[in-house]
């Protein structure tokens, strides 16, 4: 209900959403449970928290990177869950959401995963690629309990998958800005009003854009026309850059961001 709840009251008072991603465990446990509380702190309204994996093919280099501090640190698929425990002692408000490639989570066990999600305090899941008709095929990959299913849906997309995504979306949509891997090397895509409204046509579900989003002015621009903005490499890039202090580094960056499309 946190996500549900979040959007409701997001609405309600017509602001768009602030969505910052980081990856788990970057630069260590420690620090990345500060940089969380942080970013709920300044108004961050979903984090999006990516599992490490050692192949994580949809990122630019910066979230591969930071993948990398995260597993060298010793993070692992069930210290994962143990930051979002950690993190729900303290904030029992704030949204969580997954965001993750199946080969950890299949390994971990699909269904034991997503229980524990749920039981540690997470409310979405964003599978990069599990695809949702090839997850029909198989009862396991099928399960849910409980979260959310994000899905993805890019410039690229044909209208008739774009018709079947919208239809069965859960939580949010993240509709992608361009093509590509994450990273924040271009700005987004001036097509983004189009793309949202295909998207709408289908569903109520709220839409909200990533993909190349790194400053307000792009942050304000991209909200106009969709129901909250996703950062991510620019805010994981803050922690590259302050890995003493990143919790402080990822306030001062990522405050008027959001600020900006209040």
């Amino acid at each position: 209900m946190r996500l549900a709840d979040t959007f409701a009251a997001l609405k309600a008072t017509n602001q768009k959403a602030f969505i910052a991603y980081v990856a788990a465990g970057d630069p260590s446990f420690d620090l990345s449970l500060e940089v969380m509380h942080s970013l709920a702190e300044i108004g961050a309204d979903v984090i999006e928290l990516g599992l490490p994996f050692s192949d994580p093919l949809a990122d630019g280099v910066v979230n591969q990177m930071a993948a990398d501090r995260a597993l060298r640190s010793g993070m692992s698929t069930a210290r994962t869950l143990d930051l979002i425990r950690a993190f729900r002692s303290k904030n029992t408000k704030t949204p969580l959401v997954l965001f993750t490639y199946l080969n950890p989570i299949f390994t971990y066990g699909f269904g034991k995963f997503q229980k524990e999600a749920v039981e540690a305090g997470a409310d979405g899941i964003l599978l990069l690629d599990l695809p949702p008709d090839e997850a029909s095929l198989s009862e396991e990959l099928a399960e849910n309990h409980g979260l959310s299913h994000i899905r993805l849906i890019a410039p690229s997309t044909p209208p008739e998958r774009v018709k079947f995504l919208a239809e069965q979306s859960e939580g949010f949509i993240y509709a992608l800005s361009r093509s590509g891997v994450t990273g924040g090397h271009s700005a987004p895509a001036e097509t983004i009003p189009a793309l949202v409204a295909a998207i709408k046509a289908h569903t109520d579900t709220p839409v909200c854009v990533g993909f190349g989003i790194s400053n307000p002015e792009q942050a304000a621009m991209v909200a106009k026309s969709c129901d909250g903005v996703i950062v991510g490499s620019a805010i994981v890039k803050q922690v590259e850059l302050n890995l003493t202090n990143p919790a402080q580094a990822v306030k001062d960056f990522t405050k008027p961001l959001i600020d900006a499309i209040r």
